[in-house]
């Protein structure tokens, strides 16, 4: 019994951080309109949602030039 107790434990741990990992919150996905259909490249995001831009990002956003690395096009 002594030897299963951290064993036990490892898996507790491990499976509290895989649920922990797959219920955050998601980013919002690419609009599927026109402005954005021609958004194909991190580069095209910056005329619009750079700093002092019509829609730009809030200050807390994550790194800023990986913006197809998380969000994806919606349907």
């Amino acid at each position: 019994m002594k030897r299963s107790l951290p064993f036990i434990a490892g898996a507790a741990v491990l499976l509290l951080l895989v649920i922990l990992s797959t219920t955050g919150k998601k980013p919002p996905l690419i609009p599927a309109d026109k402005t954005h259909r021609a958004a194909i490249s991190d580069e095209s995001c910056g005329p619009c949602h750079g700093p002092g831009m019509p829609s730009p990002l809030k200050a807390i956003h994550p790194p800023k030039e990986q913006c197809v690395h998380c969000h994806q096009r919606s349907r």
